[in-house]
């Protein structure tokens, strides 16, 4: 038996052995279609860890038969690259698999840059990290960027029926009999990551003793052991899961802070961040909206520290947002004023534009961007003049009506009151 983990053991070796990423190496896919036309540019692949970036990086090299190598930008230092460059000159192309992309210092990415302009070395840069806020755009704008996502429950399931029958490289030689509860588990509480998931089921084999008959029985209670969590009450399609994030929401909506509490730990324990972060973003505008315009800002905050720590630290700035949610004024102004708006465009509600707001840059400089009979408000004291700005069909329509659960909002309310007497 490999000293090598199972999930290290079991990287695919061709773009047809990828589970998952279907949006990219799925039939007449992007990623596909570069590797069938052996037409490969470098590329930036980021997303949750355990989803299989090295393996996507792995599996283009199988399929296309080019030198592979892996490096790792903050370990591996400018020596590491030159050896691979070498390697390029005397074969003409190497795949490099640059794991954590975004920590490349400026010498190495000065000595790696003219490599990617002649395409000796295909890059394939790594990172958990948003390349567009991340990465210097000297090495961004010479890539594609390509986002992979989670692991669904069935990615996770096939994936682990196959390490259990895989005999090469796998679990296959070992008579493993596995509780349908356990499988479940192992697929359902890393959250996506699936290296998590296989190095976990390799424990729970490796350290169970066999039956008189050589069977090793994997139970549900192995199964939390060896992934260190507990299950967490879904039912098979996850529906339960869908109800407690609808409660986390309904709870803050309702200021209800001990309830938002109680859903958060529930999410927590799940191990999904993710759905967490995009919640708690979702909420700091739809129920908190202008009453307090800065908690957007700082609900984003929050979520960026929770991603940089991880849990079990994540847990205290995510706590901090929900009791500020909680305990925010309440205004669902905006999105009630955006879904009226777009209710009367998908109704056909829209009209022509007035003609004193057209572009008529052809009329020269002097008249750029002023329609004829515009009236600029910069040119009036108030900086502002009352003319008509919606297409006659819609002339009188209103859709935003202001609350005023905030002093922010009771501000806004007044001007919006004056502006429109």
């Amino acid at each position: 038996m490999s000293i090598k983990p199972l999930a290290f053991r079991l990287r695919p070796k061709t773009i047809e052995d990828i589970i998952g990423q279907k949006h990219l190496v799925g039939e007449g896919r992007i990623i596909r279609r570069m590797v069938e036309a052996k037409q490969l540019s470098s590329m930036i692949l980021y997303g949750p860890p355990g989803i299989g970036k090295t393996s996507i990086a792995s599996a283009i090299a199988g399929s296309t038969k080019f030198a592979f190598r892996t490096l790792n930008a903050v370990t591996s230092n400018k020596k590491d690259m030159e050896v691979i460059a070498a390697e390029a000159k005397m074969s003409g192309k190497v795949i490099l698999l640059l794991d954590e992309v975004h920590r490349l210092d400026k010498a190495k990415q000065d000595f790696l840059l003219p490599f990617l302009e002649n395409g000796m070395i295909t890059l394939i840069g790594a990172t958990t990290s948003n390349p567009y806020h991340a990465i210097n755009p000297a090495i961004r704008s010479r890539c594609q960027i390509f986002e992979l996502h989670s692991l669904s429950i069935d990615d996770m399931t096939e994936a682990l029926q196959r390490a259990l029958h895989d005999r090469e490289n796998g679990l296959g030689s070992y008579q493993v009999t596995i509780e349908e509860e356990a499988l479940h588990h192992f697929a359902q509480a890393s959250n996506g990551d699936l290296r998590s998931s296989l190095n976990a089921l390799e424990l729970a084999v490796l350290s169970s003793t066999p039956t008189i008959n050589g069977t090793i029985q994997i139970s549900l209670a192995v199964a939390e052991e060896c992934l260190q969590k507990k299950r967490f009450s879904h039912d098979k399609n996850g529906d339960a899961h869908y109800d407690v994030l609808s409660s986390f929401q309904k709870s803050i909506r309702g200021s209800d802070t001990n309830a938002a509490l109680h859903y958060l730990g529930r999410l927590i324990e799940a191990g999904d961040l993710v759905s967490i972060a995009r919640r708690l973003l979702v909420i700091a505008y739809e129920d908190i909206g202008l009453a307090n315009p800065q908690a957007g800002p700082r609900i984003l905050a929050a979520i960026e520290s929770a991603e940089r720590l991880g849990f079990p630290e994540a847990r205290i700035p995510l706590a901090t947002a929900v009791i500020e949610l909680c305990l925010s004024p309440k205004s669902n102004s905006a999105i009630t004023a955006i879904d009226k708006a777009l209710q009367d465009i998908r109704d056909g509600k829209s009209g022509e534009v007035p003609a004193h707001l057209k572009d008529s840059h052809y009329k020269g400089a002097k008249e750029l961007s002023r329609g004829i009979g515009y009236k600029y408000p910069h040119d009036y004291e108030t900086g502002w003049v009352k003319q008509q700005y919606l297409p006659t069909a819609l002339q009188h329509a209103t859709y935003y009506e202001p609350k005023e659960t905030g002093k922010f909002e009771k501000a806004l309310a007044t001007i919006y009151r004056k502006l429109n007497s």
